[in-house]
């Protein structure tokens, strides 16, 4: 019987939740499992990952074969690591001696990570500020062009009236006079 440490998947849906199980290697991904060793959640930010040291190590002493992912999840804790100084006949205070290196390095490195997402996330904060104050400019330099084409429109109006009335009168009396000529013709044709 082949021993497998793998995931379950567990959660709703589009919610996955996996256990770390340890498994034949014949029993379906969701089904029968010999023992429970973990909890790893994708969906947190960053993952979480929770597995029994002692139960990984033992399962991986007795030769159950871990998949690509649980391989993964158990590089990122450092139980692989840990196996493999244990490999090398080390002490137990040289192990612990190189685990807490090592956990120290981790640590280093995800602290650069979030700094680095963080300087990335005010950047774009800024960016989009400084967009926003741009198009803000630029929408008051509309209107301020459109409040000063309307006042001259508006002045241009006020002064036509004045044109339109002096030019109507004279169109009036023409058109007055007209009709008078045009019904003596009328009369003077009957």
């Amino acid at each position: 019987m082949g021993v497998k440490l793998r995931l379950r998947r567990m959660g709703k849906k589009r919610q996955p939740v996996y256990k770390v199980v340890a498994a034949d290697v014949r029993s379906p991904r969701d089904g029968k499992f010999i023992e429970a060793i973990g909890l790893y959640n994708p969906k947190t930010e960053p993952a979480t990952v929770e597995i029994k040291e002692d139960r990984a190590m033992y399962w991986l002493s007795v030769g159950a074969l871990p998949t690509a992912t649980v391989k993964n999840l158990l590089q990122q804790e450092g139980i692989l690591y840990k196996r493999e100084l244990e490999k090398q006949g080390l002490s137990e205070e040289e192990v612990s001696a190189k685990m807490s290196e090592w956990s120290q390095l981790n640590e280093a490195k995800t602290a650069k990570v979030e700094k680095d997402k963080l300087e990335k996330q005010k950047a774009e904060e800024k960016a989009k500020a400084e967009e926003k104050a741009k198009l803000e400019k630029a929408e008051a330099k509309e209107k301020a062009a459109a409040e000063k084409e309307k006042a001259e429109a508006e002045k241009a109006a006020a002064s036509e009236p004045e044109q339109k009335d002096s030019e109507e009168s004279p169109t009036e009396v023409k058109g007055a006079a007209s009709d008078e000529t045009q019904t003596e013709d009328d009369t003077a044709a009957k």
